[in-house]
């Protein structure tokens, strides 16, 4: 096909063309690997459509955002290239720059968070990076990095807001299209909106050619959602974001360029609950045996809330990455597994006599449950003073089986109160 007819078929979006995706998907080649694409049964039976995992969790660093980073890096002047680069991130954007100026000859400055998880730093040090510790959020490095950028020269390197970061990005769309020719749907997660413009662009213009049209959904943290309400409003809208375990999503502004990409490209945003993200993670661990940071699990937290429509077709998931510090890693699981009623927490009142530890227990593993943890307490608030206050940690195989519990201690007299 000429590349006449490809610009007259391709639909028209704001960003790169579809020859500039193409050309950076050579580029990238030199550094990020063809990450595998998983089918999942299981995820199927939710959703009622084939699914399949785009497992950018395997990726060099970790992450997808080696693509942009080497695709940026790889654009500059040898004149840019002898001043080095300097970026800020709490983590996958750090080492993409890192590794890719590692690669590339050219000397990176990354500031980053104070309390940053070791393993994020370890690694972005061990690219070959200059790393310095600033500030207790990612704004405060970011400030540092654009000051640096202007008293030395230094060229700075944005995670999501420029065209060869994009292009780069969009490299992971013409991936999945030649791995899945007939991908109809694909989901990725959001943050400022790099990865999504790029894949949505690339691959829709990449499928217009062929008279084909992808859908592409995109998943946001419900604490730090700013694509929705900038939908809304028609452009680039400040959010006040809220704590969330996917930090490396919490993004209060979208990018100018990558908003103008997604209001054309992509064709639905919506969000997921932080206890919903802990359990897409425990499924990626049990029935997908995969790492994911919960970041990069919200697409598969979408299907398993029923967050997404119905009749998707051939379904791609995008797994945008696996960086997660192992003390993290035990939080989530906890989380999600409490979420999930699989690790079940029960405040009980009991009479302040001998044996009645042991008659709970027992109505317990009657129930075919297994008690893990247990705090007696005689000063819990309304307590009467011949009364007592267990906290008994259960763990269940799930929602019907933590019902069974509950209504076997209920049927003995017994007023359980849940909480995680």
């Amino acid at each position: 096909m000429t590349d006449t007819a490809a610009t007259t078929r391709a639909p028209a979006f704001a960003g790169p063309t579809l020859a500039e995706f193409v050309a950076a998907r050579e580029v990238v080649a030199s550094a990020a690997e063809v990450t595998p694409l998983e089918s999942s049964r299981y995820l199927a039976d939710v959703l009622g459509s084939p699914v399949y995992l785009k497992c950018e969790n395997l990726q060099r660093t970790g992450s997808y955002k080696i693509r942009g980073a080497y695709n940026r890096l790889s654009k500059l002047t040898s004149e840019e290239r002898s001043r080095g680069v300097v970026a800020a991130s709490a983590g996958n954007h750090a080492q993409g720059v890192a590794f890719a100026a590692r690669e590339l000859g050219i000397k990176a400055t990354i500031f980053m968070p104070i309390g940053v998880p070791l393993p994020k730093l370890q690694a972005t040090k061990n690219y070959g990076a200059e790393v310095r510790l600033q500030g207790l959020t990612v704004e405060e490095p970011l400030r540092a990095a654009a000051e640096y950028a202007e008293e030395t020269g230094a060229v700075l390197i944005p995670p999501f807001d420029h065209p060869d970061v994009v292009t780069g990005q969009g490299t992971l769309g013409l991936e999945i299209l030649e791995q899945r020719p007939d991908v109809d749907t694909v989901v990725v997660p959001i943050g400022g909106g790099g990865l999504i413009a790029g894949l949505a662009s690339a691959i829709r213009q990449q499928a217009a050619e062929y008279g084909r049209d992808i859908r592409v959904i995109g998943v946001q943290a419900e604490n730090a959602a700013a694509y929705p309400p900038s939908l809304t409003s028609g452009e680039p809208t400040v959010i006040e974001t809220r704590p969330t375990i996917a930090d490396g999503i919490a993004v209060a502004k979208p990018g100018i360029l990558n908003f103008a990409i997604i209001r054309d490209a992509v064709d639905e945003v919506v969000t997921v609950t932080d206890d919903e993200t802990a359990q897409a993670l425990v499924v990626l661990l049990e029935r997908a045996k995969l790492v994911v940071e919960p970041a990069g699990a919200v697409g598969v937290a979408a299907i398993l809330a029923g967050r997404l429509p119905e009749n998707l077709g051939n379904t791609v998931v995008v797994l945008s990455g696996g960086n997660i510090d192992p003390l993290m890693m035990e939080r989530v699981i906890s989380r999600g597994l409490a979420a999930g009623d699989r690790y079940l927490s029960l405040r009980i009142g009991l009479p302040d006599r001998p044996g009645q530890l042991a008659i709970i227990s027992t109505l317990i593993a009657d129930a075919g449950a297994n008690v893990v943890e247990v705090l007696h307490t005689r000063h819990g608030q309304g307590l009467q003073i011949t009364e007592v206050e267990i906290e008994i940690s259960v763990e269940t195989r799930g929602h019907e089986h933590a019902q069974q519990v509950i209504d076997r201690l209920r049927a003995e007299g017994y007023d359980p109160r849940t909480g995680h």
